[in-house]
Parts: structure tokens; C-alpha cells; sequence
């Protein structure tokens, strides 16, 4: 009993530290906003603060507008109607998740802006001069919410899908029954019974798009993101960058909250034990083509045409990967994606088999607090742990000097260990989503027949717990490392000196307007990106077509 006790303790333990770094950044954004001056925040809200506000809210409005209607209407012609190229178009469409959207800018930009293909071409063939034609300005509000848009609706279409593949058509069919046609069926069942699904994808995109700092920064669109990043760099005004993260902790909480809120509505709807499947509707002619084109274009505009783009780019840069500057590029990111991943994966198995064993209150907040971190942008998070590390970098630094007369410098806040911190909390709600997923697969009983034999908590983890869920750890690393790869704004700011991602190298020759050399790293981390793209693609069919048949052979037995 002595060493089961110890064991739970160990555990408690061990997820409360990684609830306490997760809670930290915030905390200290919290208490630098409110120590800074009131001076700061009233210069800020007659300035830059109004402006920031503004364009941040159209952003995720159109952003949001924008991804669910692509989201959910794709999904839904992908899973109720049958038309040529359906089959392709249903992995296709998750494709764009690959992108960030920083690189589908650097895509766009060089194809739509004024010296680009498609503006050179309309003036050849035109005649025309360079102020005898308006064209939309791709650098520009619309174009930062496009691209975004563009990378950011599979979040809707992979959750609207998994909710139609998993709706029984008794629903449906009653509503043809009583008059409603195949789209009047659709609106007012399909549709409202997938809503919880469809509003958690669109909050998780908006999330993101607060997070965004690389498509923003590189179109000259002024949001509370790129404002934290000028008020720290630019006009080295600490208090103003920690005010300004606190707004934007307030708003990706307020999303946070109504993305939990949505996702507790998904367990609500549940086909039942008699599951019947739908019957999809096979459409023809114009209804085909329309069908065909709508789910078409997002894949096109989305992943084909700026992967075409980035290829044709990368080829005439003369930039070549396998250089020592490049290998070192890649090494940076391969290391940090790496440690992030595993010390990231860990700490969620610790809070997730936590909260199984011992579901106390206590255990369930670790695993809430956790989870806020997917919620903050990246340069909230690293604006807040500057804060308290560097503190204790220069007591560290005070002390040694006093007592032993050596300069330590700056012994945390110059190594890459705070990167991976920021990384942890930036992707625990990621890790712990994927663990916990795979831990529901486990029947309680199991752990109650591992108690009963005398398993304390931590060896039931090792040799039970973790040898099922091994595939559930490998798609929650795979994730993570991909995810880390793609990081751009908690990388700028907390990177040590000379110590560059190919994330960072990306951005720095976009900014300097090399998109041709930018287009070498951009496309090395597009190429990782499609692997937890796929594997996610294929888990959900696969959940699907495995809870499907269960209902189905439930079914049959309460017939029988």
C-alpha cells in the first residue's frame, strides 16, 4: 500500500509540474501588464490599440466565415453524394493543413504581386501600361485572410466529416419522408445535428489565426500579434508588448472557452444503437460539376497550385538543401522538433494517465490548465516566460558574481531550453488530445483488474497503458515534431543568438524579398507537414468505418 501511495504521489506530481509550465507564461503576462503603467495602456489605446482591435476582429471574422462554408460544405458533398473525383478530393482536401500559411503568402505573392506571372502576362498580352489596370493587392487584409483561409478550413472539414460519417440517416430519412428535399434535408438535420463539430473546427481556425504572426507580418497587416513583436524588438517597450499579449490572451481564452463549450455538445449527439447508414445521393450533369469544382478549388488554390509555385521557385533559386548552412538549418529544426516532441508527449501521458487513475477534481484541473496553452499564440507565450527566466537569469548572474566573482550571463533565456519550453505549452493540448483519445479505447476494467494484482500507477502506465496506446504516442509525436517544425513567432523571439529553424530562415529571406531562396526551406517543412496530415486523414476513416460496424453488429443483436 506504502509504494502504490508513492507511486500516485509521483505521478500527482509529475502532472502538476507540467500544468505549472503551462500556467506560467500566463501568468507572468498577466502580472507585467498590470505592473507596467497605466501610462503605457492609455498611449497604447490612443495610438496603435484602436487599429490592432480593428483589423484583428475583420480578420477572424472573415477568417471564420470563410472556413465554414468550405469546411462543412466539402464535407458534406465528400460524405453524402457521390460525383467523379469524389474519392481523391476526400484525402485532397485535408491536404492544405500541410502549409503554413506564412509559406502559402510567399507562394501568392510571388505569382499575383506587380512583377509576378500573372500581372506580367495580363500587360504583354493587354498592352497595357502599369496604371492603365487595377488588380487586387495580394499584400493586403483580404490577402492575409485568404491564405489563412485557404490553410486553415481542413480544421473545419476533418471534424464536420468525422460528424456526417458518424450520423445515422433515420434523422434524414424522416425529413424526405415528411417533404424536405436532398439540400432542404441537409440545412435543417445534417447540418444543425453537426453544428457543435462545425463550431469547434471554426473556433480552433480563429485560434490560429490569432496566433499567426509570419502571413500578417509579411503582408504589412498591423494585428495585436505583429504589435507584440514591434513594441518588444522595435521600440524595446516591455510593458506595452506584455499589455498588448494580454489582449490577446483575453480574446484566444474567450475562444477557448466556447471551443471546450462546443465539444462537450459532440458527446450530446449519438446515433443510437440502430444505425442505419446513408444512403448517398449520386449526382450528375451540372450538379456533378459543381460538386467537382467546389471541392476542387480549395485543394487547388490550397496545396497543388502554391506547391507547383514553390517547386518552380526553389528550382531557379540555385539554393541547394544539402549545403553545410542548410544542414545546419535543418539540424536546428530536426533537434528542437525533436526534444520539444518527446518532453511534450511525456508530460501529457503523465497529466492524461493522471487524471484516469485518480479522477479527483485536482487531477482533472491539471489537465484543463494544460490544455489552455494550444489557445495562446506564440509570441504571448514567449513575451511571457522572458519575463520570469530572464529575473532569474540576472539573480543567478548577482549571486555567482557576488560570490565567486564569475559572470554567468543569461544561463536559460540564451539556450534553446526555453524554446522548448514555449513549445510545450504552446502543444500539450495537441499531445493530451491525441493521448487521452487513445486512452478512452481502454475499458476501465482493465485498470481496475491491475489494482486488484497489486499494480501501482506508474508501473500500470509502463506495462499496460503504454504497450496499447503506442500508436496513439507515435501520432501525438509525429504531431508535435510537425507542429514545432512549422513554429514561427515564439522561434523569433526566443531563439538564441545565431541559432536559426528553417522556419526563421524562410521568414528572414521572404522579408528581404528573396522568395526564391525562401522557397528551398518552405518547402522542406510543407514536405513534413503532409505526414501527420495523412495518418490523420486516414485515422478518421478508419474510426469511422470501425464505429459503423460496431453499431451495425449492436444492432443486429438487439434484434436478434
Amino acid at each position: 500500500m506504502g509504494r502504490r501511495y508513492s507511486s500516485s504521489r509521483r505521478l500527482g506530481a509529475l502532472a502538476w509540474l507540467a500544468a505549472g509550465l503551462c500556467i506560467l507564461p500566463m501568468a507572468a503576462v498577466v502580472l507585467a501588464a498590470l505592473t507596467g503603467g497605466f501610462e503605457t495602456l492609455t498611449r497604447l489605446g490612443e495610438t496603435v490599440l484602436p487599429r490592432y482591435a480593428a483589423t484583428t476582429g475583420i480578420l477572424i471574422l472573415v477568417v471564420g466565415l470563410g472556413t465554414a462554408i468550405i469546411g462543412s460544405g466539402t464535407a458534406w458533398l465528400v460524405t453524402a453524394t457521390r460525383f467523379p473525383g469524389r474519392r481523391v478530393l476526400e484525402i485532397a482536401l485535408a491536404l492544405p493543413l500541410a502549409f503554413p500559411a506564412y509559406v502559402l503568402a510567399y507562394a501568392y505573392t510571388d505569382f499575383l504581386d506587380h512583377p509576378g506571372w500573372v500581372q506580367t502576362t495580363l500587360r504583354d498580352v493587354m498592352g497595357w501600361g502599369p496604371r492603365d489596370y487595377w488588380f487586387p493587392e495580394i499584400r493586403s487584409l483580404g490577402g492575409a485572410a485568404a491564405m489563412l483561409t485557404l490553410v486553415l478550413y481542413p480544421y473545419v472539414y476533418l471534424l464536420a466529416r468525422a460528424a456526417f460519417l458518424q450520423q445515422s440517416a433515420t434523422a434524414y430519412i424522416a425529413a424526405r419522408t415528411l417533404g424536405r428535399g436532398p439540400w432542404g434535408a441537409f440545412y435543417h438535420v445534417s447540418l444543425p445535428i453537426a453544428r457543435p463539430a462545425i463550431a469547434g473546427g471554426v473556433l480552433l481556425a480563429l485560434m490560429e489565426t490569432l496566433a499567426d504572426y509570419g502571413t500578417v507580418a509579411y503582408f504589412g497587416v498591423q494585428t495585436f500579434a505583429t504589435g507584440i513583436y514591434v513594441s518588444w524588438f522595435g521600440l524595446f517597450d516591455r510593458a506595452g508588448a506584455a499589455q498588448l499579449a494580454l489582449c490577446l490572451l483575453v480574446v484566444a481564452l474567450t475562444l477557448a472557452m466556447l471551443e471546450r463549450s462546443q465539444r462537450k455538445h459532440l458527446r450530446h449527439h449519438d446515433a443510437g444503437r440502430r444505425f442505419e447508414r446513408m444512403e448517398p445521393i449520386t449526382l450528375t450533369g451540372r450538379h456533378a460539376v459543381g460538386a467537382f469544382v467546389f471541392c476542387a478549388l480549395p485543394v487547388l488554390l490550397g496545396f497543388l497550385l502554391p506547391t507547383i509555385l514553390l517547386i518552380t521557385l526553389g528550382w531557379d533559386s540555385g539554393e541547394l538543401l544539402f549545403t553545410p548552412r542548410y544542414l545546419a538549418f535543418l539540424q536546428n529544426s530536426v533537434t528542437l522538433a525533436s526534444i520539444a516532441a518527446i518532453l511534450t508527449v511525456a508530460a501529457a501521458v503523465f497529466l492524461g494517465s493522471n487524471a484516469r487513475l485518480h479522477p479527483t477534481p485536482s487531477a482533472k484541473a491539471t489537465t484543463r490548465v494544460a490544455g489552455i496553452g494550444y489557445a495562446v499564440p506564440g509570441g504571448v507565450i514567449a513575451v511571457g516566460l522572458l519575463f520570469p527566466f530572464a529575473a532569474l537569469d540576472n539573480a543567478i548572474d548577482r549571486v555567482m558574481e557576488a560570490s565567486f566573482g564569475i559572470d554567468t550571463g543569461l544561463l536559460i533565456t540564451g539556450s534553446i531550453w526555453l524554446m522548448i519550453v514555449a513549445y510545450m505549452v504552446r502543444f500539450m493540448a495537441v499531445a493530451l488530445n491525441t493521448y487521452d483519445s487513445g486512452l478512452a479505447t481502454i475499458n476501465p476494467n482493465v485498470d481496475a483488474v491491475a489494482r486488484t494484482l497489486g499494480q501501482s500507477p506508474i508501473p500500470m502506465l509502463r506495462r499496460i497503458h503504454l504497450p496499447v496506446l503506442r500508436p496513439a504516442v507515435l501520432t501525438a509525436l509525429l504531431i508535435v515534431f510537425v507542429d514545432v517544425m512549422k513554429e514561427l513567432p515564439a522561434t523569433l523571439i526566443l531563439r538564441p543568438f545565431n541559432y536559426d529553424t528553417l522556419a526563421v530562415q524562410a521568414h528572414r529571406l521572404a522579408s528581404d524579398e528573396r522568395l526564391h531562396e525562401a522557397a528551398v526551406p518552405s518547402l522542406v517543412i510543407v514536405a513534413v507537414g503532409l505526414i501527420p496530415v495523412t495518418l490523420l486523414c486516414w485515422s478518421i476513416g478508419r474510426d469511422a468505418r470501425v464505429g459503423r460496424a460496431a453499431r451495425r453488429t449492436g444492432s443486429g443483436h438487439l434484434e436478434a
